[in-house]
């Protein structure tokens, strides 16, 4: 008697098959691994840095009813970030803005503009006491030309080292995986369709869902062990932070497998609209190169202009980034992402219905 078909076991040669010829091609191993380092490499060793624009608050108590505040507040360098005393210290403390601003009357025509700073947001400090001396010498230069209207303090709280790794790394990881899970999910069932090998593959006993479960598990599995050897590299040869050692690193790995999940269902997507090869990478790059210089991959996405922060914020690979720094440097764990996890699971609702309709088997 025939022993009865083993659909795990189908599933599983799938796998094996798929993971040993992305394991296989050079391509896929340069610009999911490779390329990445390299990159990592560069930003790693140009020390750290700060950027266009400045996230600040201002103490609860600060005047406002002076020049000073008025400039700083209109200045579209600045973004004013509102809220409690304790959220906006805890704010500071975990880098996400770049300092507190109290603005105190010392006599009548003078001022004190105390800035109060964090460990973790030392890249940006040297630029925005320069910006705020300017800022100060113009209005001394308007109203009394002789000496300066206001003196500037400095405090600092402890908070975490911030590094340039730090904001690189997770964008790095990000690149990665939306690279490899659009074309690599694009091109393989493509060419799987047009050899017909699709068609046989039906055509058998093997269950629908697990021919593509099997493919998806080889990719995901090659992805995980690209996402494992970039952090160890980040964290042994840069510093990269661990806020919470394993926990983070384990967390890192299960945002890592929703985000490309949701990725993977694009590259289904542009598989089945494909009419052939030569467009495939015009529809993935219609997709992925936007979200490299909107998501803050390669820069913090607070130099971008305000109009379009609302559109930045719904990008899946915003999503992504921002939920491993969270969790990387931030020392937050995955339920204090729930915006991130939430746009990238709505992004997957969408995408996959879509693809599920188009999706063609020869």
């Amino acid at each position: 008697m025939d022993k009865p078909y083993s659909q795990s076991r189908a599933t599983f040669a799938i796998m094996k098959a798929s993971f040993r010829a992305i394991a296989k091609s050079p391509q896929a191993v340069f610009f999911s691994l490779f390329f990445p380092i390299v990159l990592l490499i560069i930003f790693g060793s140009l020390g750290r840095g700060g950027g266009p624009s400045f996230d600040i608050a201002f103490e609860k108590n600060s005047d406002t009813a002076n020049v000073i505040y008025q400039n700083i507040s209109r200045a579209p360098i600045f973004n004013i970030v509102k809220g409690g005393p304790a959220d906006i210290e805890d704010r500071l403390k975990k880098g996400r803005i770049a300092a507190i601003l109290q603005i105190t009357k010392t006599d009548s025509a003078k001022y004190d503009l105390h800035v109060k700073s964090s460990s973790a947001n030392q890249n940006q400090l040297p630029q925005l006491y320069m910006v705020l001396k300017g800022m100060v010498n113009e209005i001394s230069q308007q109203i009394r030309p002789v000496e300066k209207i206001a003196t500037i303090s400095s405090e600092q709280v402890t908070g975490r080292l911030y590094k340039r790794i730090d904001f690189y790394l997770p964008g790095m990881i990000g690149f990665s995986l939306i690279g490899s899970a659009i074309f690599g999910v694009a091109f393989v069932f493509f060419a799987l369709r047009e050899t017909l090998v699709l068609k046989s593959m039906y055509a058998s006993p093997v269950y629908k869902r697990n021919i593509v479960i099997g493919e998806s598990l080889g990719r995901g599995i090659y992805q995980i062990i690209i996402v494992i050897i970039l952090v160890l590299f980040g964290k042994f040869f840069y510093g990269f932070t661990l806020a919470n050692g394993f926990t983070t690193f384990f967390e890192i790995l299960v945002i890592t497998i929703l985000a490309l999940v949701v990725f993977m269902g694009f590259g289904f997507l542009i598989s089945s609209l494909a009419k052939n090869q030569n467009v495939i990478p015009i529809y993935a790059n219609l997709f992925m190169f936007p979200q490299y210089f909107l998501s803050g991959t390669f820069f913090p996405k607070t130099a971008l202009p305000q109009g379009i922060q609302w559109l930045v914020e719904i990008l899946p690979l915003t999503a992504l980034n921002d939920a491993l720094r969270k969790v990387s440097f931030e020392g937050s764990h995955i339920t204090d992402t729930w915006k991130e996890l939430g746009i990238l699971a709505i992004w997957g609702v969408i995408i996959y219905a879509v693809a599920i309709k188009v999706f063609r088997w020869e």
